[in-house]
Formats: C-alpha cells, structure tokens, sequence
C-alpha cells in the first residue's frame, strides 16, 4: 500500500481530530489539541511542511548507473533509510481509540525492526507507556530509541535507569516537551533543564554505553549548549509546533545549526517531512537522518505493521529515486550543491 491508500483506510478509525489527509501538511488539524494540531493559531506544523517544498533540487543525470544506496549509520547501526519514527506520548487521546499506547509501541518498534529501521517511543503521563516501550526495546535486543521527558530530575534518573538496562540505540529527551499544554501542572513536573542537569544525564548514559540526544534544538544557541552538555546527537524539531507558536520552521533553521555542530554531534531533524523527496532536501541542508512522526500514526490506523514497514519502504524508493537523478551513489554524496 502506499501512504495515500494507507490514508483512506485509516479514515474510518481515526478520532474526531486527525482528518488521514492524503498530504500531511497540517491544513486540517490546525490547532486541535487534543489531536495532532499545533498549539496557538496552528500555524507551525504547515509551516514545517512547506518549507520542505520550497527547496528545490538540481537534477544531474550525467554519471554512470547505480542503485543509490539509501543506508546510513546511527550510532554504529545501520539503518536501511535515514528516516526513524518519531515518538508519540497518547496516540489513544490524540488519534482515536483503535490503539493503546503499549500496543502502538510495540507495532512500530517490530515494523522499524524488521525494515531495518529504528522507532522512538514516547514518554507520557502514565508511567506504564515507558515501561511497555523499554521492555519491547529490550525484546528486540535494543532496536529501538526511548524518549524520557524533562521531568523534575529524580524522575528522570528514575526512568533513564530503567531505559538503560534495555541497552537502547540511544536515548532521548524532548527538552522542549515542557511546553506541552497538557503538562502544565502535572506532577511529577516537567520543565526546562540547566546545561549542568543534562550533563548528569548524558554521563549516566555514557556510562552504560549509550548515546543521549536532545531533542528539540531550534537555534544555534541551543545547539551550542547541547554540545557543552554533552549530548551525543540532537534533532532540530519544534514539536511539529505543539509546544510554541510562532516558531521558525526546522528547514530554515537547520543549515546554520549543522554548519556549527554538525562535526560534533549527530544532526537529526523532523517536523512536516512526507516523502522521499524530503528526506532528500533535508539530508542536502545537513542533517544525518530524519524523523517522521504523524504520518506513520495514520500508517498504523490504517494498516497496522504493514503499514509502517509500506511506508518506510515507500520513503526509500522515494529517496533512492531523487539520489539517482541528482547523482547521489550513497547518502554521504548528498549536498548542498544537489540544491538550487
């Protein structure tokens, strides 16, 4: 199935707020929240999604003929496609109730895993959505990347020793997850961390061999600080503009981000990326790999593991096709020169 078939059978078992759209632009969404809306005029997902579209490849078919090879390493594995799935906190309250938590956890992780890909689960008000994820991971002799929100720091060393002795690819904390609306107020708390409270974190990480990555970089600034906090990788994601309106797009902030740290930590980027294509333009401006979060949610609705494991696939031809005809044999020939 490709993504738009996935889309129309997703229709009938979504909830009143994510409309499947054959595009995942944001249009329809809008501000919903609950449901995959953005926070305050519900501007910033669409905005994420455009930007993509306004940078414009050069073709270059003159070169000898290859299969473009889509792989890329993360952190010494390799994955089939520079796309992982990103992390959801309560698909039930945001999509509809066809799936719990654990259940679409366990579902993405087994699709990216047998695509040769990698999923990143959520961290949500219900400790059990951690706990599901990081005994999955375990299971899957740690394919898998688990996200920890910023919560006060006695939770969050709670929660990572726990994700730790899954041995996960990496682990991750969306430092701007206290935005949130619905975490407002929430106990245990969540909120901002000190450059010293992420370094506590990445040597715990460190210690049991394992990558940290933050997520939620959106400036060169916040880039430097991760780097002095030790963090091994960082994604540049506004949240898909959930957690601040009036933000920048992440295409546009994410050339002068690689350019000052993308020698020193692994660059990731999300927010409005939908095809191959995409990934293409995002690889060009920088970034390592991508993640890609609402769609693969419809993926699911729509076709359970198989939908995840089309559209994975679909996102490879896509990308291996643009790499062809722009002269790219592997990922690491991408760049900004392939652009207009």
């Amino acid at each position: 199935m490709d993504y738009k078939e996935m889309a129309a059978a997703a229709r009938g078992n979504m909830g009143p707020w994510c409309k499947a759209c054959p595009v995942c632009n944001g249009r329809a969404c809008g501000s919903h929240m609950p449901g995959p809306g953005a926070k305050g005029t519900g501007t910033v997902a669409t905005r994420n999604y455009e930007a993509w579209q306004r940078v414009l490849v050069q073709m270059d078919t003159i070169h000898d003929r290859f299969e473009a090879d889509t792989s890329v390493d993360f952190f010494g594995r390799r994955l089939s496609v520079p796309v992982m799935i990103g992390p959801l906190g309560d698909v039930k309250l945001h999509y509809g109730d066809k799936w719990e938590m654990e259940d679409y956890n366990s579902c993405i992780l087994n699709a990216a895993s047998e695509a040769g890909s990698l999923a990143w689960t959520g961290d949500g008000m219900v400790a059990a959505i951690h706990e599901s994820a990081v005994r999955d991971i375990k299971r899957l002799c740690g394919r898998g990347v688990t996200t920890i929100k910023p919560w006060n720091m006695e939770t969050v060393m709670a929660k990572l020793e726990l994700a730790l002795d899954a041995r996960p690819a990496a682990i991750a904390m969306d430092i701007d997850a206290a935005g949130l609306p619905f975490l407002k107020g929430f106990e245990p708390p969540a909120g901002p961390k000190t450059t010293f409270e992420l370094a506590r974190i990445a040597d715990a990480c460190h210690a049991a061999g394992t990558p940290f990555v933050l997520k939620g970089v959106m400036s060169v600034r916040g880039a430097r600080k991760a780097v002095e906090s030790g963090a091994d990788g960082i994604v540049v994601s506004n949240h898909g503009g959930r957690v601040q309106d009036g933000v920048p797009a992440t295409a546009d902030v994410l050339p002068a981000i690689a350019d000052e740290v993308g020698e020193k930590v692994t660059v990731l980027v999300d927010g409005g990326i939908r095809t191959g294509l995409d990934v293409f333009r995002a690889l060009a401006l920088g970034a390592d790999a991508c993640l890609v979060c609402r769609p693969f949610a419809v993926a699911t609705y729509g076709a359970g593991e198989e939908g995840v494991r089309d559209y994975l696939g679909q996102l490879a031809r896509e990308l291996g096709d643009t790499m062809e005809m722009c002269g790219a044999e592997t990922t690491k020939d991408i760049d900004r020169a392939m652009l207009a």
